[in-house]
This record gives C-alpha cells, sequence and structure tokens, in this order.
C-alpha cells in the first residue's frame, strides 16, 4: 500500500473517497479512528492508501481534479 493523499478535512476526505470509488479504484482510509483515541481534536491527518498497481492511476485522477496535496 502506498500513501495517496493525507488530509485532516473530513469534508476533503469524502470528496476524495467519491473521486475514487467513482473511477472504481479500490482504496483504503488509515488512521481513520486515531483522533478520537486522542479526544476527538482532529490534528491527526487520515490517509488514503491505494495499493501500488493503482498509485499512479489514482495520481493521475487526483492531479485533473486539482487534489493531489497533502493537508
Amino acid at each position: 500500500m502506498e500513501c495517496l493523499v493525507k488530509t485532516t478535512d473530513p469534508v476533503r476526505l469524502t470528496f476524495l473517497q467519491s473521486l475514487l470509488s467513482d473511477a472504481q479504484i479500490p482504496y483504503q482510509i488509515f488512521d481513520q479512528h486515531i483522533s478520537a483515541l486522542e479526544a476527538g481534536i482532529g490534528v491527526f491527518p487520515r490517509r488514503i492508501m491505494v495499493s501500488t498497481g493503482w498509485l499512479r492511476p489514482s495520481r493521475n485522477l487526483l492531479a485533473d481534479e486539482g487534489q493531489l496535496y497533502d493537508d
């Protein structure tokens, strides 16, 4: 698995998931529940992970949408 994007913004995370799902690119969200363990402060980024074979197509997709950056 390779890290595609890191974000602390739950709205952006949902948007990125929608883009990947619509393109039928399999992904997993890592660290989704870590902020709940740390008093829900929301400063821990969630990572969108894709398998190595899907890394290039997923990067191209997010780049086309202007979403290939960490925040």
